[in-house]
Formats: structure tokens, sequence, C-alpha cells
């Protein structure tokens, strides 16, 4: 397992202290069950970049104005 070393303010530190208590772990462990979950919702979520080509030309066949008009009218 690799090592890295990093800067936490001692509120963070405590923090992160107590929740490793609370859950009965290391706060190594801790820390290692966090980054899993964050990666598993980054990676399942699309890129900016995905989403962009997913929805290019999306209004290739309306008039955006004339689309806010329409929106705009139905409003009280």
């Amino acid at each position: 397992m690799a090592r890295i070393v990093i800067d936490l303010d001692p509120d963070q530190k405590a923090w992160l202290d107590r929740q490793a208590t609370l859950r009965g772990v290391s706060t190594a462990e801790l820390v290692r069950r966090a980054i899993r979950d964050y990666r598993s919702r980054e990676e399942g979520r699309p890129s900016f970049k995905d989403a962009l080509e997913r929805t290019a030309g999306i209004w290739r066949g309306e008039d955006g104005l004339d689309y806010q008009r329409r929106l705009r009218a139905e409003w009280p």
C-alpha cells in the first residue's frame, strides 16, 4: 500500500478521529473508505465532455429565443 502525507487543520483531524472512533476503524481506514466511496460516485458520473457530446445539436431544430418567449408567455 502506498503512503501519502496530507496537511489537515486541527478541526479536520479531530473530526476524522471522532468519525473513526464512532465507526470502530482506524483513521487511515476511514480515509480509504471515503476515497473509495468518492471514487465510485465520480466514476459513475458522466464527464462534462460526455455530456456535451450527448447533447450536441439539441437545439438544432428550434430557435432558442422563440423557446424563451413561449416559456415566458406561460408566466402569470
